[in-house]
């Protein structure tokens, strides 16, 4: 008997054949609702998942257990509507152009703004400043490879102004690398990135500070939580930060990790950011 079934379901989101976790016309998660302790899959209705019993809220996530950081309960939500990206309208809160080519942001507020002329264009390659090409296709790829995937695009639809692109992307990446968790100090700070991005400032600097507990002189890690305390007006804690990224910078260079080189950009412009932010001090 031939099934009923089609043999590509159409993605909920743009309406065309896809397969495999992710749409690869759209990006659009095909997975439908994971548990974020134990990564199951959550069928549509369910208040606790059936793999470990998490319970669950109404938006899928475990609901909070007592004693927990209120940081940490931020990190697992993914908060993108109208009134959480103001940045949009604002203006664009980081440029970045990313992946393993190296990375630049633009940091409204009192924070420090490093150059974005010259080296970033050299650094890119062509390709990758194009924002109006078909989505990448992240249909069959791992959880990181397809959460790296849309970050990229998300950075580089940000670099080049594209808001309706990028606020597209950015829930499907935030979404990406919380599935692929326990994530990579370099995956961390993406993440964080993201959720700086989408205005989720408290989830950004819980992922910087996630950074810090596995290495507490890692100079992303300790950026990324300086510039989130300051976007969250919690400049004590931001000072804290970057006097540490001061002290240890020099010294940190010599460790030669992968995401200072693939970050050389502006990892090359941290310990300068520091020490315009702490003469203000």
């Amino acid at each position: 008997m031939t099934s009923l079934l089609p043999r590509n379901p159409a993605c909920s989101e743009c309406g065309r054949p896809a397969s495999g976790n992710f749409c690869q016309h759209c990006g659009a998660d095909l997975g439908g609702r994971f548990c974020s302790q134990c990564g199951a899959k959550i069928s549509f209705g369910s208040n606790f998942c059936g793999q470990c019993g998490a319970q669950l809220s109404q938006g899928g996530e475990e609901t909070a257990g007592q004693g927990r950081s209120p940081r940490l309960e931020a990190a697992r939500e993914v908060v993108i509507g109208g009134q959480t990206l103001p940045w949009w309208i604002a203006g664009v809160t980081m440029f970045a152009l990313i992946l393993f080519v190296g990375l630049s942001m633009v940091r409204p507020g009192p924070g420090p703004v490093p150059s974005t002329s010259g080296p970033i264009q050299q650094g890119l390659p062509a390709e990758g400043l194009a924002t109006g090409g078909a989505a990448p296709d992240i249909s069959n790829m791992s959880p990181i490879e397809a959460a790296d995937r849309l970050f990229n695009r998300v950075m580089q639809a940000t670099s080049a102004g594209d808001s309706a692109q990028a606020r597209a992307f950015l829930p499907m990446a935030i979404a990406a690398y919380q599935r692929a968790r326990p994530l990579t100090l370099d995956g961390l700070f993406h993440l964080s990135m993201l959720n700086r991005t989408a205005m989720n400032l408290e989830a950004a600097l819980d992922n910087a500070l996630e950074i810090l507990e596995r290495d507490p002189d890692h100079l992303l890690g300790l950026a990324a939580a300086a510039e989130a305390a300051i976007e969250l007006g919690e400049l004590d804690e931001a000072e804290l930060h970057y006097r540490h990224l001061a002290d240890v910078y020099e010294e940190e260079l010599q460790e030669q990790l992968p995401e200072y080189d693939q970050h050389s950009l502006i990892v090359d412009v941290l310990n300068q950011d520091a020490e315009r932010f702490l003469a203000g001090r």
